[in-house]
């Protein structure tokens, strides 16, 4: 008997065991969701956030596991090394992507790449910076403070948390992007250590995330002039962000969905709709404004895009550090 090419495909189909189902009823099954924070963190908070109304919107349960350590190597490889059928898809922190190659200490797959390494589900959210002025300093907008430090160059200072950390790597960006030179003060003790100079005006600024400076903003103890988001925030619509002054100037502890690279393209979309689905819940993003982190919808491919222009920005900043660190 003959067989025409429509046949043999359709009858090459049928031989697939549940190929006909196999992603139009996912999920059927448990999934787990790897994120490379340990247990108690702010990404393992946010983590089981996302979880618990995930396992509401599929009616399967959806289960977080912690796997820290090297810098997010030993969660990634994992990750990586997990069957692509959808059933295991990975939340990395921002530090995973934001490495030099070959550093020290930097596990040797790191940084990751997309889509190279994982394929992009959806963006969860951004965790800003505030900047924060002394009221003895006489600032009162980003504006103040570039024009402030061009009149005198490196006396205008700023407390950090330390070299090589998110408020560091900020000020270094916002250097880069104005021509300043502004002056760190690192406080090992973190922003409750730096708190009293600020106050009494000993350092000029103090850079953090919402949780570490709201009792100083909401107390107007110190003079709030801006947010790294790249728009106003909700609740915040008040405070500028330093990207009404400076385009495109973007900083922000963030995470992103991924999934093992050949996970089915349908399978991709349907997570990235439910997940926003879940996201978008108003308690859930109660929740997540609490901690003072912020949702942001994004497609599979501008997920890709984001993380490209953060690896594209950081690069830089990040071998200037590297080359400024004393050995």
């Amino acid at each position: 008997m003959k067989m025409n090419g429509l046949t043999i495909a359709l009858a090459l189909v049928a031989l697939l065991p549940g190929a006909a189902n196999a992603q139009s009823d996912y999920p059927n099954k448990p999934v787990r969701i790897i994120n490379d924070s340990a247990a108690g963190s702010a990404n393992d908070a946010s983590a089981r956030i996302l979880a618990d109304k995930l396992s509401q919107v599929w009616g399967q349960q959806v289960i977080t596991v912690n796997q820290p350590g090297a810098g997010g190597g030993i969660s990634a490889k994992a990750a990586s090394q997990s069957p692509n059928d959808g059933y295991t898809l990975y939340l990395p922190a921002t530090s995973p992507f934001l490495t030099l190659p070959g550093a020290s200490g930097v596990a040797p797959n790191l940084p990751l790449e997309l889509p190279r390494d994982f394929a992009p589900i959806g963006f969860m959210l951004q965790q800003p910076l505030f900047i924060g002025a002394s009221h003895h300093a006489g600032i009162n907008s980003i504006a103040d403070v570039i024009r402030m430090a061009k009149e005198k160059p490196g006396e205008i200072t700023y407390a950090s948390t330390g070299r090589g950390r998110l408020t560091h790597l900020t000020m270094e960006l916002f250097q880069a992007r104005t021509g300043v030179k502004l002056q760190m003060v690192p406080y090992t003790g973190g922003t409750a250590q730096a708190m009293s100079d600020v106050l009494s005006g000993r350092v000029h600024l103090i850079l953090d995330a919402y949780a570490g400076l709201s009792a100083a903003l909401k107390g107007n103890l110190i003079k709030g002039l801006a947010d790294t988001a790249l728009e106003r925030l909700p609740g915040f619509e008040n405070l500028p962000t330093i990207a009404e002054t400076i385009p495109g100037f973007f900083v922000g502890a963030w995470a992103v969905l991924v999934a093992p690279t050949g996970t089915p393209d349908p399978i991709i979309r349907k997570v990235n709709k439910d997940f926003w689905t879940a996201l978008n819940d108003p308690e859930v993003k109660a929740r997540y404004q609490g901690n003072g982190a912020f949702l942001r919808y994004m497609t599979p491919e501008q997920v890709t895009e984001f993380v490209q222009d953060q690896q594209k920005t950081w690069r830089p900043i990040l071998e200037q550090v590297a080359r400024e660190t004393p050995k």
